[in-house]
């Protein structure tokens, strides 16, 4: 089993064809590494543009790519394609998080018709692997490429970043420190209907407290000071996109506003709780506002 590490560099191009902004990928970059992890090929192709013929000043400025780059390499997206098919093989696709797959989907649409990508067999997010295997739970965001590599001591340039090869080889250097077999296959997609749905699903806020998928036994709060379980004071309401309620801890004689944000993802639903202070009206000025994350994963309810 060969892995293949993919990166795509892509431009912003309004496509007059479907009346819509579209990611047209000007650059694939990718490293293959063999059972033992061993780096033993790599593929690196500009792509010439075929839906916008400007480039973005940002993903120039970004990459360093130039448009006379891309017209001189004479690949359309078609030919790359072909080419790397073959680089890939019967590998497994690896890349940093699922935007990648997502983009070349995008592009194979467009290009091809397809909605699939019938060459991919087996498939791993590796930013969600590596997150895991760090045990990485920053909640306000996903853990970046560059913060892998630097809480492994991997040394980089900040300059040579931002191109398909590069950050390849950064990825597949990230994977090699923190593979783990057993963890490993647990984050691996065989590439069925299932993969195609989970992947192109898109999460959403739940406001409804009817809503199945919405567990009513998790909507509690412990008292972020002493831990015991406060007391609800006040109906749920919604507002900003979440739950909201005022509590009371009896042994702390002090009131809080319990806010819950319930994300339904694609087998699993999300509670996500955080603790505001209630201001108290004797002080002019307001109480600082400060909260703790406490995220809840539960499974789908079968409607």
């Amino acid at each position: 089993m060969n892995y293949i590490v993919i990166d795509f560099e892509f431009n912003g191009a309004f496509s007059k064809r479907h009346h819509r902004f579209f990611n047209e990928i000007i650059e694939f970059g990718a490293v293959k590494l063999d059972e033992n992890l061993n780096m033993i090929d790599t593929f690196s192709e500009l792509v010439s543009p075929q839906i916008s013929k400007k480039l973005n000043s940002h993903v120039s400025q970004l990459t360093h790519i130039k448009m006379n780059d891309l017209k001189e390499s004479n690949n359309t997206f078609t030919h790359v394609l072909s080419k790397f098919k073959k680089f890939l093989g019967d590998g497994m696709l690896l890349s940093w998080g699922n935007s990648d797959v997502l983009v070349l989907m995008e592009n194979c649409r467009y290009f091809y018709g397809e909605e699939t990508l019938p060459f991919l067999k087996a498939y791993c997010n590796l930013q969600s692997y590596c997150e895991a295997a760090l045990d990485y739970h920053d909640r306000s965001r996903q853990m970046g490429l560059s913060t892998c590599a630097e809480l492994l001591g991997i040394g980089f340039e900040d300059d040579t970043l931002h191109r398909a090869l590069t950050d390849a080889e950064l990825t597949s250097l990230c994977f090699q420190k923190l593979y783990r077999p057993e963890l490993f296959e647990k984050y691996v997609d065989v590439c069925d209907e299932r993969f195609y749905q989970k992947i192109t699903f898109k999460n959403y806020n739940i406001y409804d407290l009817r809503d199945p998928n919405v567990n009513k036994k998790e909507m509690f709060f412990l008292c972020d000071q002493c831990g015991r379980k406060a007391f609800r004071r006040s109906k749920w309401r919604v507002k900003n996109k979440t739950f909201r309620a005022k509590f009371r801890c009896f042994r702390c004689r002090r009131e809080f506003e319990g806010r819950i944000t319930v994300k339904k993802c694609f087998d699993s639903v999300k509670m996500i709780k955080r603790i505001a202070e209630i201001p108290d009206p004797k002080h002019k000025d307001k109480a600082r506002s400060r909260s703790t994350e406490n995220e809840s994963t539960q499974p789908t309810v079968n409607e």
